[in-house]
């Protein structure tokens, strides 16, 4: 059996560049662009992880998940509804829990380690 332990570093997924203006609605602010390397999907599709990068831009959050993130290299902040901001930068590691509602904003092209649990949206 392989080694289960993903090695970020020696992941050998392809980058995947996406305009997110692609994304109607999304962008606030700038023209962003992302670049994501995917290093594991769980069984379900429900857990990923992978290394992103961003261009400088402001954006609507996603919602209905749980992101963790290590801050590699970069500026950014995350803004609630509510107005309050909290800065980010190499180094800092943090956690979006499900619920967030706000934006995100890079302020200085931003790369980061990621983890999410996405929940399937209700059948209701």
């Amino acid at each position: 059996m392989p080694n289960p332990v993903i090695d970020f570093a020696a992941c050998a997924a392809e980058w995947a560049d996406s305009r997110l203006a692609d994304q109607p609605g999304r962008v606030v602010d700038g023209d962003p662009q992302h670049r994501n390397k995917p290093c594991f999907e769980s069984a379900d599709g429900e857990l990923i992880a992978g290394t992103w990068t961003s261009t400088p831009g402001r954006w609507h959050a996603f919602t209905d998940r749980d992101e963790f993130c290590v801050i590699l290299a970069g500026h950014c902040r995350l803004i609630a509804e509510d107005g309050t901001a909290r800065s980010f930068k190499a180094g800092d590691a943090f956690m979006i829990p499900n619920g967030f509602r706000g934006y995100w904003e890079v302020v200085e092209t931003t790369t980061k380690h990621y983890v999410i649990r996405s929940y399937p949206a209700s059948k209701d």
